[in-house]
């Protein structure tokens, strides 16, 4: 019950930040945004101590932190693998190219007689 009442209590501080930017419609841009940011900023600390909160920020730090296991690979890796995909489609295209052609020729040259 207590994670549903933040979620609420971080919903409504969000909307305040809207809220505020138009409600604050003769001020500068900047203090309009700062209030949208603020309105931001405090619903996420109260939607970050709820259980979902909590277990969404644990799973972003694992996510992080594999992301940063990953071997990205070199500029001469993704050039290479690049120019081999694009000579494999190439080479399908001209086969399937191919294959049409000689499908066209043997049905409507050899067995319909169409030209």
């Amino acid at each position: 019950m207590a994670d549903k009442i933040k979620f609420v209590v971080a919903l409504l501080l969000l909307v305040a930040g809207v809220f505020g930017f138009y409600a604050l419609g003769d001020m500068p841009l900047v203090v309009r945004v700062l209030a949208v940011l603020a309105g931001v900023v405090l619903a996420a600390a109260v939607g970050l101590q709820s259980t979902p909160g909590k277990r969404f920020a644990a799973f972003a730090r694992e996510a992080i932190a594999e992301t940063r296991k990953v071997v990205w690979p070199s500029r001469k890796e993704t050039v290479q693998t690049t120019m081999i995909v694009f000579v494999f489609v190439l080479l399908v295209s001209a086969f399937l190219w191919l294959v049409d052609k000689t499908l066209e020729w043997l049905l409507y040259g050899l067995l319909l007689g169409w030209k």
